[in-house]
């Protein structure tokens, strides 16, 4: 299995960027974005669940859209409203449905910066 991240990039403070994860193969529970800012832990950003439910950080709630189809392996992280502070390296998420193993994307760069 394998997780392509994409969709980071250079963005003013307030504009906006779309992240897209793509799975190679496998079925999943769960996909989500985790991000990790340099000098700082990796911090949860949003999950999307089989079910349909998902979960934020508090820092992005009322900024950050998630949404996935688990059928189609994909799920994307719509940032509007971007922050200096949202600046970090993205990372791609998935756990497997069986196995409960949880997969990693490489991981994109979203620098929010004037």
């Amino acid at each position: 299995v394998q997780l392509q991240a994409s969709g980071g990039g250079l963005v003013q403070p307030g504009g906006s960027l779309r992240l897209s994860c793509a799975a190679s193969s496998g079925l999943f529970s769960m996909m989500g974005w985790y991000r990790q800012a340099p000098g700082k832990q990796r911090e949860m950003v949003a999950i999307v669940r089989s079910d349909g439910s998902t979960d934020y950080g508090d820092s992005v709630k009322d900024r950050f859209s998630i949404s996935g189809d688990m059928g189609k392996r994909t799920a994307y992280l719509q940032m509007n409203s971007l922050r200096i502070e949202d600046t970090a390296v993205y990372y791609c998420k998935a756990t497997a449905v069986v196995s409960r193993r949880e997969y990693w994307g490489q991981g994109t760069l979203v620098t929010v910066s004037s």
